[in-house]
């Protein structure tokens, strides 16, 4: 157990550096409830506060935290009895928030975010639009280096999704990606943070606990 601390922490030490010199600000934490109390000290009254499709960030409980707060405009296009029309809308006004809470499919010891979408409405908002943006991720979510993480993405994230979302795609069966040709796919777009976007405030939280797929 003591190995395997030392070894989350060397990991977790070199993704951080790795991440500044991208540009990025970053920081790691031991727990959940210290990544929470430092994302909630940038929100504040009158804010809207735009949330990407994350089961981190659900994971983690902001969205109570931040309803608890109370005066704040919460665009979540997960809530229930949405109809298509308005998650649109939702997507559409994310961008233009003051507070933009997502995760990342994967991030590598180099210090790059990598993602895959089927939309876009979730990289869109990390790389232009929102003032501020903060992507959450557990240590079980660092890789070594690019093609580890698309192979992370195909064989875990995406097909863990697939499931969640209760699609009927060959993926979410077997557990990894059959580059599937269905209208339902959700793997379409790939997008690789080299270094922080040029007009973007991008903060990336790293937390030494399993969060999320």
């Amino acid at each position: 157990m003591e190995l395997r601390g030392w070894h989350n922490e060397k990991i977790l030490s070199r993704t951080v550096r790795a991440l500044e010199d991208n540009f990025f600000m970053a920081k790691a934490f031991q727990t959940r409830n210290e990544v929470i109390e430092e994302v909630l000290k940038n929100i504040e009254k009158g804010m809207k506060v735009g949330l990407g499709g994350s089961v981190t960030v659900r994971e983690l409980g902001l969205v109570e935290k931040i309803t608890e707060k109370g005066a704040i405009l919460l665009l979540d296009h997960w809530r229930e009895g949405l109809t298509p029309e308005e998650i649109a809308g939702i997507r559409i006004e994310q961008l233009t928030s003051h507070v933009f809470l997502t995760s990342a499919n994967a991030i590598t010891e180099k210090g790059e975010i990598v993602n895959i979408d089927g939309i876009g409405n979730r990289v869109n908002a990390m790389t232009y639009g929102p003032k501020k943006v903060f992507i959450i991720a557990g240590i079980n979510k660092i890789v070594p280096d690019i093609n580890s993480a698309i192979e992370r993405i195909k064989r875990v994230a995406a097909p863990m999704n697939a499931k969640r979302l209760n699609l009927p795609l060959p993926c979410a069966e077997t557990g990894y990606c059959h580059d599937c040709k269905s209208e339902k796919r959700i793997c379409r777009i790939l997008s690789i943070l080299m270094k922080k976007p040029g007009q973007s405030d991008i903060s990336v939280y790293l937390v030494n606990e399993v969060l999320g797929y």
